[in-house]
């Protein structure tokens, strides 16, 4: 029997190596679980040599009892120094790669700038507001009465198909231009009156030219013996300050149903000076904005005295003349937020 306990023994020492071997061949938590359960888990060597107990003469029982607890806890001791020796290295592989060089020159933040549309936008406000008009702004979505019916254009007049309008019900629309600012202005303040209306605007039509909200800036003047001669006058020069002194301007007789007469204002095209090409149709001149004198209906509607006082009105679509002052042909473009293409304005 002490043969038995002499063969345990060195048994012992044999699974000790073993275990020492292979834990720090364990190159994970993973394998490094899998070897600690082979020697220790229920199954493991250690619980099938305590299965051997029976074997060693019941006196030396107790001393065998105790080189197999230190067999385990030099198992256990190992296991956890490797554990600990593993999450180090693991650690120092993911500061490694994620290490800084703070040698390195800083790569500086880049400034944003305004959107190209802000910037036009914010370009005409200024010419206007020199020229005396104040800014005044309303809802976008808008009651029907303002944006038609005040405007000379009731429920069934045919004007209404030229706008594709967004309707919230029969009667609250989004609205498709910025005239009914005009509306709700004239109804709250006697002439004299000169504003401009910037905002959003809504309608539904998406293209290469259109899409479903833009943004438009309008403007209105309306006093005693004010005339058509004023209108032109205001805008050639709004024309010569955003687009360039030398700038040619033409006013061609077009329809509005709130202003009579109406008219178109046309540039000489930015891109060939006027002598022709592809983007004004070899017609040397691109239109930028529509207008005419206030119609006397709408003053009806908002309670001024047609025989006393008359007006101007007119309107413009800001990305449109973004696009001409910028060379570009795509309005999508402002939309996309391609920061390749914003880095070229700021």
């Amino acid at each position: 029997m002490k043969g038995v306990k002499k063969q345990m023994k060195g048994r012992l020492e044999e699974i000790k190596i073993e275990a020492e071997k292979e834990l720090k061949g364990a190159s994970d938590e993973v394998s490094l679980q899998n070897v600690k359960a082979k020697f220790l888990g229920r199954k493991g060597v250690i619980t099938e040599f305590l299965k051997r107990m029976p074997e060693v003469p019941e006196a030396e029982r107790p001393d065998m009892g105790r080189l197999i607890n230190e067999a385990k806890r030099f198992i256990e001791d190992f296991f956890d120094r490797r554990f600990e020796e593993i999450k180090e290295e693991k650690k120092n592989l993911v500061l490694l790669k994620e290490r800084v060089d703070i040698t390195l020159p800083g790569r500086g933040i880049r400034l944003g700038g305004e959107h190209p549309v802000t910037q036009v936008m914010e370009e005409i406000i200024s010419i206007f507001e020199r020229m005396g008009f104040d800014v005044a702004e309303g809802p976008e979505v808008e009651l029907d009465y303002y944006n038609f019916e005040a405007l000379n254009i009731p429920k069934d007049h045919p004007a209404r198909d030229m706008q594709d309008t967004f309707y919230i019900s029969d009667e609250v629309v989004l609205r498709t231009h910025t005239s009914p600012v005009q509306i709700r202005v004239m109804e709250k303040q006697k002439p004299p009156v000169k504003i401009i209306a910037p905002g959003k605007v809504y309608r539904c039509d998406s293209d290469v030219s259109h899409t479903p909200m833009f943004h438009q800036i309008e403007g209105l003047l309306v006093d005693e013996h004010i005339t058509f001669g004023d209108l032109k006058g205001v805008l050639i020069e709004f024309a010569r300050l955003t687009f360039g002194s030398n700038t040619g301007v033409r006013f061609r007789p077009s329809f509005f149903p709130f202003t009579e007469p109406s008219a178109e204002v046309d540039i000489e095209c930015v891109i060939c000076g006027g002598k022709g090409c592809r983007v004004c149709k070899n017609s040397g001149w691109l239109e930028i904005l529509g207008c005419g004198m206030v119609d006397p209906e709408v003053f009806k509607s908002v309670g001024y005295d047609p025989e006393r006082y008359t007006g101007f009105a007119f309107g413009m679509g800001i990305e449109r003349i973004t696009m001409l002052k910028f060379g570009i042909n795509d309005i999508r473009l402002f939309f996309e937020n391609d920061i390749r293409f914003l880095r070229q304005f700021t």
